[in-house]
């Protein structure tokens, strides 16, 4: 039986990630950090079938203690400060999680085991102001963001350790992948939320910052795949995980109102931008100017060729299908939450 270790079990990936492998019949661990209120997150449902350490990724000395209670045979770093606007109000916070973080946990698999292969989640924001459309493993990197730079880092350290130690250390670029279990402060969420709120009447609008944002959007179910098969290879190597469609912000808007029946109709461009409900005319979408970012990301969008050639790695969910996912868990939240406000 295999162990695994998982650093942010509790977020979107570690769950579907845990899930994944707890089905693969491995022994799961994974690192906590202590709170005053324990909370499980998205792995409450299994949180019987994981082993929790208590660790945290700015303190070496708890990323070794890890290593030697789990005695991992694969290492799957997830954790992070994952949010980018909370990046340029926090940016030393995420460089020390987002980079510093990444080499505690190589060093603690060096100093623990060594033979131990070690996944690094690196992130398409790395691009940036792109300099090549699509993007792919070659495409240089351009961040825009002090996320995406911290990101940066961690991506050249585990190609650094990989070359200068040995060890089996490969990184994801993964695109933007979207789930149920999502965090609201992201856009995706927080627009899934809203068509919910508003189509039963619980929320007026929806405020959004740049409409005209193209990203490539996948389902995180298929994206952890993607982390384990890097792991089984001969060899380690990075890989983009991606697939190869564009959308803007302005489309999943769309989308997410025409699953609960309401059909957007845009008036005005830019920081002017409305979305009304075409049929009966009520300003349902307002674009505000505080969520633009200071330095703005236009398009992002992958190429993951060598994933789907090497790996065997292929894409199930469709943008369709992602959306229509997350509106109908959102549908379902919030009319649990309006049953329980009426007792």
């Amino acid at each position: 039986m295999k162990h695994a270790l998982i650093t942010g079990v509790t977020g979107q990936d570690g769950s579907y990630l845990a899930e994944l492998l707890l089905e693969k019949g491995y022994e799961v661990y994974g690192i906590m950090r202590r709170k005053s209120v324990v909370d499980y997150g998205n792995v409450e449902h299994i949180k019987d079938k994981i082993h929790f350490i208590y660790a945290d990724m700015t303190d070496i000395t708890s990323l070794v203690h890890a290593m030697q209670v789990s005695q991992a045979d694969e290492v799957y770093n997830l954790a992070a400060q994952s949010f980018v606007g909370t990046s340029w109000e926090q940016p030393l916070a995420t460089a020390d999680i987002d980079a510093i973080g990444v080499t505690n946990m190589l060093e603690a698999i060096r100093m623990v085991k060594p033979t131990a292969r070690f996944y690094q989640a690196s992130t398409s924001e790395m691009f940036g102001l792109v300099q090549a459309i699509p993007q792919c493993e070659t495409t240089p990197f351009y961040p825009r963001s002090p996320y995406g730079v911290a990101k940066l880092y961690g991506h050249w350290i585990t190609k650094n350790y990989r070359e200068s130690y040995g060890l089996y250390a490969c990184s994801g670029i993964l695109f933007n992948h979207e789930s149920e279990r999502r965090g609201k402060e992201f856009v995706t969420r927080k627009i899934t939320d809203a068509v919910a709120r508003i189509k039963q009447g619980v929320q007026e609008h929806l405020e959004l910052g740049n409409m005209d944002s193209k990203r490539d959007w996948g389902h995180s179910k298929d994206y952890v795949k993607a982390m384990w098969l890097m792991l089984q290879q001969d060899e380690a190597d990075d890989y983009v995980i991606a697939t190869n469609e564009t959308r803007t912000v302005r489309e999943f808007v769309e989308i997410a109102f025409s699953h609960v029946g309401i059909e957007v109709e845009w008036s005005g461009t830019g920081v002017d931008e409305v979305g009304r409900d075409k049929a009966t005319g009520k300003v349902i979408v307002k674009v505000n100017p505080k969520f633009f970012r200071p330095a703005e990301v236009d398009i992002l969008l992958g190429n993951p060729a060598k994933a789907e050639a090497k790996l065997g790695w292929v894409r199930e969910i469709p943008f369709a299908e992602l959306v229509k996912r997350m509106v109908e868990n959102d549908m379902k939240l919030v009319e649990k939450e309006i049953k329980i406000s009426q007792l």
